[in-house]
């Protein structure tokens, strides 16, 4: 089957806290984006049920309301939706392909937003209960259906612990497998106080799962204690993850640089290593991934994807000038000594018509600069048939200037 080919400005891979940030900055901006989502627009924040520290909101908030504003917000400014998964990207051109089963997207920047997945323990017989069968990693879509029973949370950072309180909202018992020493939790300290103190929380130091058992369905965990080496069976009927997340990038490799964990490398543009193509949220290596982290991200990563257009085409259009004489004058409006040189430029455009003149501010726009290896200023660059044919760097005066069409 041929796929039918779409064109966007940008194309952004996954709706989660940083992609919505990211659409609501590309939509504000009139570029045509296309946000692409595999599952649930909102990501992973919308497993959250409770979310105390995200600015703006005293009271708190849930995820799936949260999420939900950006959502609306996003689409308030013009950004298409389309639940479906990516099955290549190719950047290796100017043009950058997103491909989906039916659909080749056609884009002039992407934005990488895919975020990252629910990790498992690994343990024996864990994917016969994944999911409906008795292992869950949402405690906003599963709580209800265990009310009055006995659940297992395994891990001890923020989501685990705030979760598993949440949970006792519902189940009868919730107890913790937390794989550290007596007292010691991956969370921070009011989540600590607060889950030590509630009475339906019991804790269960130093273990970690050896295997899940049951029948159809889950109906026991079987902890491995790591100081005795003994094995304990504890009947539950739902097991809660939350021990982290494994970054959704498998159609990456070899696209953008990862690290060695499958995370995207970025600088604090949002860059990847291929002009172009942001990435952000939970998919980059970084130290804090929460909703707050990836707001920051997609705000910086939508930015990024408007500058970098913009200065493609006054690149293409203007600098280029389809071949025609074109000078381009780099300077830096902060220091005093390129801006004594700007009524040069005017009168030097003034008395040459047929030349293109170009003034490129390195401080709002260093991505030309580099376009066209000019890394210090004041510069003058000479281009024709769409070439560099001189830079000049030092003694810029009218004389200079004047030689340039000899």
């Amino acid at each position: 089957m041929e796929k039918k080919t779409e064109h966007y400005d940008v194309v952004i891979i996954g709706g989660g806290a940083a992609g919505l940030t990211a659409g609501i900055y590309c939509g504000r901006a009139k570029l045509k984006t296309l946000l692409l989502e595999k599952s649930l627009v909102g990501g992973l924040a919308t497993y959250t049920n409770e979310i105390e520290n995200y600015p703006g909101f005293p009271e708190g908030t849930t995820g799936t309301d949260l999420m939900g504003l950006f959502h609306k917000q996003a689409k308030k400014f013009g950004v298409d939706f389309k639940m479906t998964d990516v099955k290549s990207v190719s950047v290796a051109e100017d043009i950058k392909v997103v491909e989906t089963f039916r659909v080749r997207y056609e884009c002039k920047a992407i934005i990488i937003a895919s975020g990252g997945k629910p990790r498992i323990t690994g343990a024996a017989n864990e994917n016969m209960f994944l999911y409906d069968k008795g292992i869950s990693f949402c405690a906003t879509c599963d709580a209800a259906a265990n009310t009055g029973k006995t659940v297992m949370v395994v891990g001890s950072g923020d989501a685990a612990i705030e979760e598993g309180m949440f949970l006792t909202k519902f189940a009868d018992k919730v107890i913790v497998s937390v794989m550290h020493d007596h007292g010691k939790m991956d969370c921070n300290e009011i989540a600590k106080t607060q889950a030590l103190e509630n009475p339906k929380m019991e804790f269960m130091w130093n273990t970690v799962v050896s295997s899940f058992e049951g029948e159809e369905r889950l109906n026991s965990v079987v902890l491995n204690d790591l100081k005795s080496n003994k094995l304990q069976n504890v009947k539950v009927d739902s097991c809660f993850l939350f021990i982290g997340y494994t970054p959704n990038t498998e159609v990456l490799s070899g696209v953008v640089d990862l690290n060695r964990n499958g995370y995207i490398r970025v600088n604090e543009k949002m860059e990847t290593n291929i002009p172009g193509v942001f990435a952000a949220g939970d998919v980059c290596d970084k130290l804090l991934k929460q909703v707050a982290t990836a707001v920051g991200d997609g705000a910086i990563a939508g930015y990024g994807a408007e500058k970098y257009i913009s200065e493609c085409e006054i690149y293409e259009h203007q600098i280029l000038n389809q071949g025609k004489l074109s000078v381009v004058y780099l300077w830096n409006a902060t220091d005093p000594s390129c801006r004594e040189l700007l009524p040069l430029f005017e009168a030097f455009e003034q008395s040459h018509p047929e030349i293109r003149v170009t003034k490129v501010d390195v401080y709002k726009s260093p991505g030309l600069a580099g376009k066209l290896g000019i890394d210090s200023v004041p510069s003058i660059v000479y281009l024709d048939d769409g070439k560099i044919q001189k830079v000049i760097t030092e003694k810029i005066c009218d004389e200079i200037m004047n030689a340039l069409t000899n």
